[in-house]
């Protein structure tokens, strides 16, 4: 039986709200940067505060049981409204802690010029990045873990908002010499039975590039055969002679820039991908995050 005068802490239920997502204790210990034992004691202290089994947990598994699942919307809303009034604290809507969940596959060229324009612009704030794969930040954002995501949208799932940042062409990047390599009319048709290189599964690059071949019934040869867990690997792996692969237009300088690969470019209409901020319709930050998303998009790479 729950306890009269039980009042959880939020360090309690940012402990029950990350178990929750992520269905693993040292992966939340790890998100919220504390250790596994005081994780494990802050979800404790809170079921046995309320006097009820949030999470059931064994050796192979960790289940949100239904207490939990009733309770898990109301400790995400508790959650939201803390952090409002810290930031509300500060005299600035952006200031104070913002968790940004970003997908692999731009976090490596949008927080170079990103973090520091906002270190300039909004001195405040303390923005804490997760970088993962689109599946895990959705449901982060649903758990209430994250409160922003920037990701490849649209993402269609319900209860989310999407701004859309801008939209980016991909790029065919080869092995030095390979017999496409500058050219700037490239049909989709070319990469029918080339030996096409792919991110792991998961990566909505990944997905994104299947389903260019898709729509203009391509097959290239060999996909699935070597994958890779970073977009640098893969490129890499061209580099080495092994096949093609697509990146997206603001990777190009980066990736290419030892010199050891070529690129070429499609032809209109071009495969590509749009990049939005996605955040909670629920939450009541709507109008601070379209100005963070003025200023991500305007520190897009080129």
């Amino acid at each position: 039986m729950t306890d009269q005068t039980y009042q959880p802490t939020l360090s309690q239920l940012r402990a029950f709200v990350a178990i929750a997502e992520y269905r693993h204790f040292g992966t939340a210990a790890t998100r919220l940067g504390v250790s596994q034992p005081t994780l494990s004691q802050a979800l404790a202290a809170l079921e046995h505060g309320l006097g009820l089994q949030l999470i059931e947990r064994s050796t192979r598994r960790v289940l949100v049981t239904a207490s939990g699942m009733r309770l898990l919307p109301k400790a995400m809303a508790t959650l939201e409204a803390a952090d409002r009034f810290v930031a509300s604290a500060t005299g600035d809507g952006l200031g104070g802690t913002l968790r940004m969940g970003i997908i692999p596959t731009v976090a490596p060229y949008v927080l170079p010029g990103l973090l520091p324009e906002l270190r300039k612009r909004l001195p405040e704030l303390r923005p804490q990045i997760v970088e993962d794969q689109t599946a895990r930040l959705l449901d982060g954002l649903r758990t209430g873990v994250l409160d922003v995501a920037l990701l490849a949208v649209p993402t269609e799932m319900p209860g989310l908002v999407e701004i859309p940042l801008y939209t980016e062409e991909f790029v065919l990047v080869t092995p030095r010499g390979h017999e496409l390599a500058g050219r700037t009319d490239l049909a989709a048709a070319v990469l029918d039975a080339q030996p096409l290189l792919l991110l792991d599964e998961g990566h909505c690059l990944r997905d994104q590039t299947l389903e260019a071949c898709r729509s203009a019934d391509v097959h290239p040869a060999a996909v699935g055969d070597t994958r890779a867990a970073s977009l640098s690997t893969v490129v890499q792996c061209v580099a080495g002679g092994l096949g093609v692969t697509l990146i997206p237009q603001m990777a190009v300088a980066t990736e290419t820039a030892r010199g050891t690969l070529d690129v070429a470019h499609f032809g209109a209409p071009a495969p590509g991908r749009t990049i939005g901020l996605v955040f909670r319709t629920s939450t009541a930050r709507a109008d601070d995050y379209e100005y963070l998303a003025a200023i991500v998009r305007a520190q897009r790479p080129m």
